[in-house]
């Protein structure tokens, strides 16, 4: 354990997925205990993820597969976050929509009009079949005055076959071409970790943020009030986490090598 700890005990935990409870479609070691953990000690958590392609339906199957005990209500994704923000900002806006399945889904879940033409929003995740049409109809709707809003950040997926252009990649693109810069959803921004703080019903002063990303999890924890665990499961390593701790700009409150020493953490943190 490194850094000064967190004076507070959780109520709940929002836990990072991609190099902090896996790698690929690879559990890491002490991921299915994590979880079992929770339930036991009847601790609300709920799973947190960047990514938008994929209906929470389908990342609760993906984590079932590896082991990881999941259902589709306790995962929240940046799909979902950005169509309930869209929403609340204009009640049944239309859409145009770049990006998959899963965030059609979110669009038309969240009462959003899902429209080609004249669109309040230019809603945008990964696409990995995009066109340069679609791109190309994406730039006018923003030049037109439509509000350009990115579900992630990312800029690169991790692949089979390697590194893949990730929803922040075109992202830059339309960036560059619509000359608007995006309302930012996924970490590191707060947003999607305040929608996720509304599904555990606890406020950020309540809830720790678990990931290996500083630049991500700790920074949207940081940025959602939250305290926040490092794990050094995937990104982040001893070797890097002061070179990444100067990138990000921010530090954890507590560090923790693996996820068996995260529930000993845990554990001592809420007397259990």
């Amino acid at each position: 354990m490194k850094e000064h700890g967190i004076e507070t005990k959780p109520g709940g935990i929002l836990l990072d997925l991609d190099g902090t409870l896996y790698h690929g479609t690879k559990r890491i070691e002490g991921a299915d205990r994590l979880i079992d953990k929770l339930k036991e000690w009847r601790l609300p958590y709920r799973f947190v993820t960047n990514n938008s392609s994929a209906a929470p339906e389908t990342v609760a199957e993906r984590l079932n597969a590896m082991g990881i005990a999941a259902e589709a209500s306790e995962v929240c994704t940046s799909a979902q976050a950005a169509a309930e923000h869209i929403a609340r900002l204009k009640s049944g806006a239309a859409v145009f929509i770049i990006g998959e399945a899963g965030l059609i889904r979110a669009a038309e879940e969240a009462g959003l009009q899902v429209v080609e033409e004249a669109p309040d929003f230019v809603l945008q995740g990964i696409d990995r079949e995009l066109s340069y049409a679609r791109l190309a109809a994406a730039v006018r709707h923003i030049h037109n005055g439509a509000t350009y809003v990115l579900t992630n950040p990312d800029l690169l997926l991790p692949s089979e076959t390697g590194l893949m252009p990730g929803a922040g990649s075109i992202g830059a693109m339309l960036t560059a071409a619509g000359g608007q810069e995006p309302m930012l959803i996924g970490k590191p921004s707060p947003i999607l970790m305040d929608y996720a703080l509304d599904k555990l019903e606890l406020t950020a002063d309540e809830t720790w943020v678990v990931g290996d990303n500083l630049a991500t999890d700790i920074a949207a924890g940081k940025a959602s009030g939250c305290g926040t665990v490092l794990v050094l499961t995937g990104l982040t390593n001893a070797d890097n986490m002061e070179s990444y701790a100067s990138i990000a700009g921010c530090r954890p409150d507590a560090v923790c090598a693996n996820l068996d020493e995260l529930i000993s953490y845990i554990s001592s943190s809420t007397g259990i």
